[in-house]
Order: C-alpha cells, then structure tokens, then sequence
C-alpha cells in the first residue's frame, strides 16, 4: 500500500483553504469537502496514512493538483549513489528509490520525501541547502528584497 500520510492531506487541505476560501466562512469548495471527509474519518479512526489507491476520487484529485505544486524530486544534483554509496548524501534516498523515482507512485513519492525529511541528514538540508528547488525562490526573494532596483 502506498499510504499519503495525514500531514499530506492537512497540507493539500490548507493549499485549497488558500486558493479558494469560504465564501460564506461555513460552506466548503468541493475539493476541501473531499479531502475534509478523508481527514476527518482518519482523525476518527487514529490512521495516520490512506491509501492512496482507495481513496475518494474527488480527494485524490484535490491531493494530486496540491502534490503537482511540489517539488518532483529531492535531487540536488550530488548524487554519490552513482559513486557506489547505498543511501545518496544529497538528497537521502536510497539507490533502489533514485534508480526507481520516475516510475514511483505520488504516494510512495511523498512517502520517500517524508523519510527523509525527518530524517534531515542528507546534504540538502544543511551543507547544500540552497540547491534545494524549494529553497530557491525563498533565496531569490529574499535577494530582491535586501536589493532592490
């Protein structure tokens, strides 16, 4: 089972909660209802993951326009598996997950991405942070505004 873990759907929920709000601050936008429905019935049956094969189709479609705006891959392009290390100190994956990546699933992909991310000890969260492709725009922003033209 490839499970998409509950911090998943609360960051797709707030994706939607920012895109399009409450007109009226009660009803909800369907792609919020959607993925409401499956929070709230992992909240009431203490799941932490879903499975991303079972779920509503309207909550993965809502998951999956959220999962599209991320990063596709933790790639900092310092790949040491290529030199014969079984884990990448770059990004953290491990060989069978690069070698893999293009035909993993969006859940076994955010699955990858949430191991090593709590992990934090691949280089593209401290040495090499600023390859990092969310980091980028951060960087730039921060940039334009200590310099303005």
């Amino acid at each position: 089972m490839a499970g998409i873990h509950i911090t998943d759907i609360e960051a797709a929920i707030n994706y939607w909660r920012a895109r399009t709000p409450s007109v009226d601050g009660v009803t909800l936008g369907p792609e919020l209802r959607a993925l409401a429905e499956v929070y709230a019935l992992m909240a009431y049956y203490r799941e932490d993951e879903v499975d991303e094969h079972t779920m509503p189709r309207a909550a993965w479609a809502a998951w999956k326009a959220w999962y599209d705006t991320t990063p596709d891959t933790p790639c900092i392009a310092i790949c040491s598996t290529n030199q014969g290390d079984p884990v990448c100190k770059g990004c953290g994956r491990t060989h069978d997950e690069v070698t893999r990546w293009p035909a993993m699933t969006p859940g076994e992909k955010r699955a990858v991405w949430r191991r090593i991310t709590l992990d934090g000890s691949a280089w593209r969260y401290n040495v090499y942070a600023e390859r990092a492709l969310e980091n980028r725009a951060q960087t730039r922003a921060a940039n334009a505004d200590a310099n303005p033209v």
